[in-house]
């Protein structure tokens, strides 16, 4: 499907992902994914920050509001929580976690894993895969459209986790 993959490798689109215990017959199924240069606990905190904001194009899916630039101390998330904060209104939830691995989420019918995997011991690959029930020309529209929004999102993140303001003491 178009635009169902970016950055990411056919094991990483091969591989198991909590998301998939929610959907068993995906029309949708969306890969993406990004190196960053920091550990994955400097990543962790900025995937859980999730719940405050989109971190993607925020003129356009949080009404100009930027996503926070720093670190505000979230307690973990839990199953239950609200999953993101999008355009000043609550959406979604937190349907599984496993702390410093993986947040999955439930939005609109989509289901979505951010999962973190360390390479060695300063960098980290962050991926997410969006899985939804749908007809096809609805996934095709998701699909184009997530490519776009989630690209910024993963991108915002690494570029936070990657500074060294927020995590210069987990760098050599």
């Amino acid at each position: 499907m178009i635009g169902d993959r970016w950055g990411v490798s056919e094991s990483e689109i091969a591989r198991s992902y909590p998301c998939d215990d929610f959907v068993t017959s995906p029309a949708l199924r969306a890969w993406r994914g990004v190196d960053v240069e920091a550990p994955a606990e400097a990543v962790w905190p900025w995937v859980t920050q999730v719940r405050l904001a989109p971190y993607s194009y925020d003129w356009i899916d949080n009404l100009g509001r930027r996503s926070p630039r720093e670190l505000v101390g979230l307690p973990e998330p839990r199953v239950g929580d609200r999953f993101t904060t999008a355009a000043g209104r609550k959406w979604g939830q937190i349907v599984s976690i496993d702390p410093g691995n993986q947040l999955t989420g439930r939005i609109v019918g989509a289901f979505m894993s951010y999962v973190l995997v360390p390479q060695g011991h300063d960098a980290t690959r962050l991926l997410l895969k969006i899985v939804m029930q749908t007809n096809r020309w609805v996934a095709l529209g998701v699909s184009v459209g997530d490519l776009i929004m989630a690209r910024r999102q993963l991108l915002n993140f690494k570029q936070l986790a990657e500074s060294p303001r927020h995590h210069g003491a987990n760098r050599p």
